[in-house]
């Protein structure tokens, strides 16, 4: 069965860059696969080969969190790094996602650093690390893509919030 990462509607905020450009997230090692990393204990991954990502998981991440930033963010124009638009943003968004996975407690943990900056310029408008946590429905694949899902526009909600926070 094949999966994919869906966009989680959250609160728009106003005030935010004219134009987005979200770079294609980097991922640590064990995600960059096409089978789906279902829990990460202390020094074992579990993986079902026959559960799979629709796409590369990085070029995913980077289009939902794209479509999610777009939702939150009405006035601005946000586009993914591998998508067909070459325009100069007014700012980009980096990601680096440690971990995105179910660990021992049972709950769905992702992990990540991101920085914003401005367009030409390279200017850092912010950066942070963020640890965001949620419990899956259940042990299945669907309900950890689902949970992966939250997180990822949790995450989109805080990146909006920054880029919005301070004015360019």
């Amino acid at each position: 069965m094949f999966f994919t990462l869906g966009v989680v509607p959250g609160a728009t905020v106003t005030g935010a860059p004219g134009s987005i450009e979200v770079r294609r997230p980097g991922l640590a090692g064990y995600l960059d696969r096409s089978d789906i990393v279902l829990k990460n204990d202390a020094y074992t991954l579990k993986v079902n080969s026959q559960e799979r990502w629709g796409e590369p998981l990085g070029d995913m991440i980077g289009r939902v969190l794209a479509q999610d930033l777009a939702q939150r963010l009405p006035g601005s124009s946000v586009f993914d790094q591998s998508g067909a638009i070459t325009a100069d943003p007014d700012a980009r968004v980096e990601l680096d996602i440690l971990n995105f996975d179910v660990v021992g407690s049972g709950d769905m943990v992702l992990n990540a650093t991101y920085a914003i900056e401005q367009g030409i310029t390279h200017r850092p408008i912010a950066a942070r690390h963020v640890s965001l946590s949620a419990a899956p429905a259940g042990a299945g694949a669907r309900d950890l893509v689902a949970a992966m899902s939250m997180l990822l526009g949790d995450l989109a909600g805080q990146i909006a919030l920054d880029a919005s926070d301070r004015r360019h």
